[in-house]
């Protein structure tokens, strides 16, 4: 593990591989430790970093809502980027790393060779067209933005049964599906008081801060070469077309569905490498 010191932040990352630079984002309630299995296909032929967003994984705890938006984490993505001397790069994240991913392609467009989201809608798309099924599958994203301490409180009680259940709760996973060294990774993370104060303030700030945001840019059109992947057995598949909630926002873009749930990358790393590198060999 390294750490670099970036915009006011210490963010954990691990660099590995040689070639054209990509950047993959975790998102909740995981770490860096999700893309183990798809880092070892790409690295052969990319220089891969993997990092843990602010207050997740062993990077630095920011305080307060604000601090927990979408534009901060991003922002100290690119910084963490120029760090590294890598001035344009590849892009990918699933879950909040996804939506971080999504920001950072709005707020600096030039940066990004490609984009590619994964397993998600856009932020302003599912906070304004919230459905009961939805809402039932996703009831975290309510929870979790309850003024504190009350849902910091209840996952306090018992983080790992909380989190456990918010990896399999998202659409057909088992806690098989994933290795046993990443479990322990996202297990050390989330009984970290501080760590769930962060998470619930990321959820917290994706209604009081980035909702705003998304809504003041729904008339911009992203022209970076974009990829939607998703678990074609997940809650958000089974519920809608993902790749039509994007369509407006991305106008170069491709969408595939993955075996697996929300969790796919983990359930399916080679297939989802695969789509990657494919992805990546036709820029």
């Amino acid at each position: 593990m390294s750490v670099a010191r970036v915009n006011g932040q210490s963010i954990a990352y691990d660099i590995t591989g040689a070639g054209p630079p990509v950047l993959l984002l975790h998102g909740f309630p995981q770490t860096r430790a999700m893309w183990r299995q798809i880092v070892a296909r790409l690295a052969p032929t990319y220089t891969v970093v993997t990092a843990d967003l602010r207050g997740y994984g062993q990077s630095s705890v920011a305080q307060g809502v604000e601090a927990m938006g979408f534009r901060p984490m991003g922002a100290d993505m690119l910084a963490l980027m120029d760090h590294l001397g890598f001035d344009t790069f590849h892009l990918a994240g699933h879950d909040r790393g996804g939506r971080t991913a999504h920001r950072m392609a709005l707020d600096a467009p030039d940066r990004l060779r490609s984009l590619c989201v994964m397993d998600i809608v856009p932020t302003e798309w599912i906070l304004t067209n919230l459905t009961t099924p939805l809402a039932r599958a996703y009831y975290h994203w309510l929870f979790l933005a309850q003024p504190a301490p009350f849902p910091e409180t209840m996952i306090g009680h018992d983080p790992d049964a909380y989190f456990e259940s918010c990896l399999l709760g998202f659409g057909h996973a088992h806690l098989s599906d994933f290795q046993t060294d990443a479990l322990a990774d996202y297990a050390r993370a989330w009984r970290d008081p501080e760590r769930i104060n962060a998470m619930c303030n990321d959820y917290r700030a994706a209604i009081d801060i980035d909702y705003p945001l998304d809504q003041s840019d729904l008339h911009r059109t992203l022209s970076v070469p974009s990829l939607v992947l998703f678990g074609q057995d997940g809650a958000m598949a089974r519920n809608l077309d993902i790749g039509e909630t994007w369509q407006p926002r991305l106008a170069n873009m491709q969408s595939t569905g993955v075996p697996g749930g929300h969790f796919f990358p983990e359930q399916s790393p080679k297939i989802t490498a695969d789509h990657l590198l494919t992805f990546w060999a036709h820029l």
